[in-house]
């Protein structure tokens, strides 16, 4: 017997346990394109980031001290924010709850439940349908 659902890409080279465990969570809920996989490999290496500056942030102070001598919150605060904000521009570039929210419209709650490659082959069908529309429109 043939198994016709596309297999799961492999996540990226140099990902750390953190961006893999994303990387499966989102490659085993949708089918991506090669260019959304690029956009999501990015976003796994902002968790992995993200993991180490939280890890970094574990034993060190809350304050530290400015230029000035003042004292202010640990400069990995801010950058633990910048990265995150980095991470959820790269994921609202996927449009995956966008997909989803279309999916759960079109479906109605007649058909009964769909298995998750059926939800996620109907996903990236209408996201590739949308985007197809946006570039003939």
């Amino acid at each position: 017997m043939t198994d016709n659902r596309p297999s799961t890409p492999r996540a990226p080279k140099g990902l750390k346990s953190a961006g893999r465990g994303l990387w499966k969570e989102i490659t085993s809920q949708w089918e991506l394109r090669p260019d959304e996989l690029r956009v999501l490999a990015k976003a796994c290496s902002e968790e992995d980031i993200i993991e180490r500056l939280k890890k970094g942030l574990e034993e060190a102070p809350l304050t530290s001290f400015g230029s000035q001598g003042q004292e202010v919150i640990h400069p990995l605060f801010s950058e633990i924010r910048q990265h995150m904000s980095t991470q959820a521009a790269l994921l609202r570039q996927l449009r995956l709850a966008e997909a989803d929210a279309e999916v759960e419209l079109e479906e109605g709650s007649t058909d009964g439940p769909m298995s998750r490659t059926e939800s996620a082959s109907k996903a990236a069908k209408t996201r590739w349908e949308r985007n197809k529309k946006k570039a003939e429109g």
